[in-house]
């Protein structure tokens, strides 16, 4: 991964799912260098309508990595 690479997971309020890939991507972040933006699916109707109920969601630009739960054997292939 190029430094400074930036990784987005779409979440949304009170989803246990989305808390828990979060606490592992923090995990995550202390091994590769890449940024992480979390961004809220409820707060962009275009978002939600896109995602509705299948967040997480973990991406790369338009990429998607996984879904649900962190997938670490895709994401270690896309950091590498």
């Amino acid at each position: 991964m190029t430094v400074n690479q930036t990784l987005t997971l779409y979440t949304r309020v009170g989803c246990h799912l989305c808390d828990e890939m979060k606490r592992q991507l923090d995990l995550f972040q202390r091994q590769y260098d890449f940024s992480l933006t979390v961004v809220d699916i409820d707060a962009d109707s275009y978002l939600r309508l896109r995602y509705g109920e299948r967040v997480p969601v973990l991406a790369a630009g338009e990429r998607e990595i996984c879904h649900y739960h962190l997938d670490k054997n895709l994401l270690l292939d896309y950091v590498r």
